[in-house]
């Protein structure tokens, strides 16, 4: 029986970085780190990605989870552009805040970049900004 969505996953070029902004600037936590080296055959099976090694963390954020990945192997192409959220694939993750102005003017504070204030919609209001590594973060905040 499906329980649930457990957690998302990102691939980044500097993990602690990463960490840094989902723990010190969203709120989240380690939950704990873990990873694995080059010639690992059940990682290389598991992941479908021959010779991989990496680095990863689950994060704690709110009720949920978010693991994050940097491969140190294979060798990756640099990001060149942003990717805009119309292109196929999972194209952003989403947090349910409360107070939603407030937590948009901390994380624009902190540097966070977003597309424009919170808009209202019907029964919500929204907002989309960027992580470091130039991921789609959604705030959402609902109304009774």
């Amino acid at each position: 029986m499906l329980k649930g969505l457990h957690h998302a996953a990102i691939s980044t070029p500097d993990l602690d970085r990463c960490i840094r902004f989902y723990t010190e600037t969203i709120g989240g936590a380690v939950a704990w780190e873990f990873g694995w080296d080059k010639g690992t055959p059940a990682a290389d099976e598991f992941t479908g990605v021959p010779d991989s090694a990496c680095r990863a963390a689950m994060l704690k954020i709110g009720e949920t989870f978010l693991e994050v990945f940097e491969f140190s192997s294979p060798q990756q192409d640099a990001r060149t552009e942003l990717r805009p959220v119309h292109r196929y694939g999972i194209n952003h993750i989403c947090f349910e805040v409360t107070d939603i102005q407030s937590e948009y003017e901390r994380l624009k504070n902190a540097g966070v970049p977003f597309n424009t204030e919170p808009m209202s919609q019907e029964g919500s209001t929204l907002v989309y900004g960027r992580d470091p590594d130039g991921n789609v973060v959604e705030l959402i905040e609902f109304h009774a």
